[in-house]
């Protein structure tokens, strides 16, 4: 059984900067590809990045390219996501997910392990 515990989202101003992780334990890391996902109140979750184990695949959100960057360091079992200039309608609980193989997709459906979120919020 994997666990992802993520940490970093809290109450920050249009404009400013939040690096999100993501940390597993038990189970295996770096041969699956990790993704990003929220979901805003009242609306369905989204994507928002994805990749590889190798890092040599990045899949980001139209919406945040530009802006938010996703890495992982495989030998620590972390997974990031680096948020530049927040906006406002950012606002959502971030997730991280484990993918069901090592191909990056942006399918919630391909990811089989979820951790519990934390909450980004934006104001303006």
């Amino acid at each position: 059984q994997v666990r992802l515990v993520e940490s970093g989202g809290g109450l920050v101003q249009a404009g400013d900067s939040l690096r999100l992780s993501c940390t597993a334990s038990r189970g295996t890391f770096a041969l699956y590809a990790m993704g990003w996902f929220r979901q805003a109140p009242g609306k369905e979750r989204e994507f928002v990045a994805a990749i590889n184990w190798g890092t040599t695949n990045i899949v980001t959100t139209d919406s945040v390219k530009g802006r938010f960057t996703i890495s992982r360091d495989n030998a620590k079992n972390t997974l990031f996501l680096q948020m530049n200039g927040l906006k406002p309608e950012d606002t959502a609980v971030y997730t991280c997910a484990r993918a069901s193989g090592a191909t990056v997709t942006s399918n919630p459906l391909e990811y089989n392990y979820w951790g519990q979120g934390t909450q980004v919020t934006v104001s303006s």
